[in-house]
């Protein structure tokens, strides 16, 4: 059997189609993977996990009427011409019994390849809405896999569509809180979480240091915060600013990175984030109660569509930007915490909306089709 996946561009695309690889090469060892990407994180992640990547050209369309971006346009068109040639020659070659594709511009010229010669294919779409290489594809491909009920409503076939979730790490599946938090050295207050992706967002971080203030002052909560790498640049200034003497508070911890998500969100009673796909998807399988403040700066307000599903079952609090302060901020997350009913109403609402066996659906769904073939 010769599967190929299609992604690229950030880790919301990757991470799930590397999880069902896994899953395919444990169950089926004499299996055939090819990933197919561009010029993104695909490029160091896929090799780092073990699999062969190809990559082909990619260059997104722009939106605007400028003679800059109509000119971007024409080249973007040629460019497209060229990969989708490569990825039809890839498929070929490889012989693929299946493609499955998991979002990014990268995905468009494998899966619409696949289409044009007659192999099996389908998409994930891990966002609350379809992206755009998503929307070009959905009405060629055979199989649609979703997070949530009600994204079937955003496709016009939709007895394609399956809700699968979205696969993460596995460790996420089986840590427990107890010994979480034992590992992590903590005491018997509430654990508070935030970060707001890899690189860190300047004004969310002067958010934190405020938010720090205040945590230093009145030492309600334990909290973990990951700048990201440019944050780390810049959130030692913002919380000198502030007042805060950071070694004077143990209970508050400032990191670049949190390398151990799954034991940090298993140890945590409350994480603050952005709501990119694969953060949403971890935040609901680990179950924890969340503030959400979506990023504005993202294409077609995926962020803002993601969070919002998680707020209309009480899964999570959603705060606008351009409305957060760390006053807000901190004042909502002590309300969270000093309210038990609550926070338990949170957890079950994130436990009906999470999918712990997304991984194995989308394998059983990509394994049937291929042997449709």
């Amino acid at each position: 059997m010769n599967i190929v996946f299609t992604c690229g561009g950030t880790g919301g695309h990757i991470y799930p189609a590397i999880a069902v690889a896994n899953m395919f090469r444990r169950r089926v060892p004499d299996c055939r993977i090819l990933f197919i990407g561009a010029d993104g994180m695909e490029e160091r992640i896929v090799p780092e996990a073990g699999f062969r990547m190809e990559k082909v050209e990619v260059s997104g369309f722009e939106r605007k009427l400028t003679p800059a971006a109509l000119a971007h346009n024409v080249k973007t068109f040629f460019t497209l011409r060229r990969s989708l040639s490569k990825a039809g020659k890839l498929l070929r070659e490889f012989d693929a019994d299946v493609v499955l594709g998991t979002g990014g511009y990268a995905s468009f010229p494998a899966l619409r390849a696949a289409t044009i010669n007659k192999i099996p294919c389908a998409v994930h779409e891990s966002n609350a809405v379809p992206g755009l290489a998503t929307k070009l594809v959905a009405d060629h491909v055979d199989r649609i896999f979703v997070s949530f009920e009600s994204c079937r409503a955003s496709y016009g076939q939709p007895e394609k569509v399956t809700v699968t979730g979205t696969p993460v790490r596995e460790e996420f599946l089986y840590l427990d809180r107890e010994s979480a938090r034992k590992k992590l050295g903590l005491d018997e207050r509430p654990l508070v979480v935030s970060y707001w992706g890899s690189l860190g967002a300047r004004e969310m971080n002067k958010i934190i240091a405020r938010f720090m203030w205040h945590n230093a002052a009145d030492d309600a909560f334990q909290h973990i915060h990951a700048t990201g790498s440019f944050g780390w640049r810049w959130m030692p200034e913002y919380v000198k600013k502030e007042g805060v003497e950071l070694n004077e508070h143990p209970n508050i911890r400032m990191q670049e990175y949190i390398s151990d998500m799954p034991t940090v969100m298993a140890a945590a009673d409350l994480i603050i984030c952005r709501a990119g796909a694969a953060t949403i998807s971890e935040v609901l399988v680990a179950g924890v109660p969340a503030i959400i403040v979506p990023s504005p700066n993202v294409t077609n307000h995926h962020q803002e569509k993601n969070a919002q599903a998680l707020a209309e079952s009480g899964a999570a609090v959603v705060l606008p930007e351009n409305a957060c302060s760390g006053d807000l901020l901190y004042e909502t997350a002590k309300g969270l915490l000093a309210d038990p009913d609550r926070m338990h109403r949170m957890r079950k609402a994130m436990a009906e909306l999470a999918v712990v066996d997304s991984a194995e659906r989308i394998y059983e769904a990509v394994r049937e089709l291929a042997e449709s073939r």
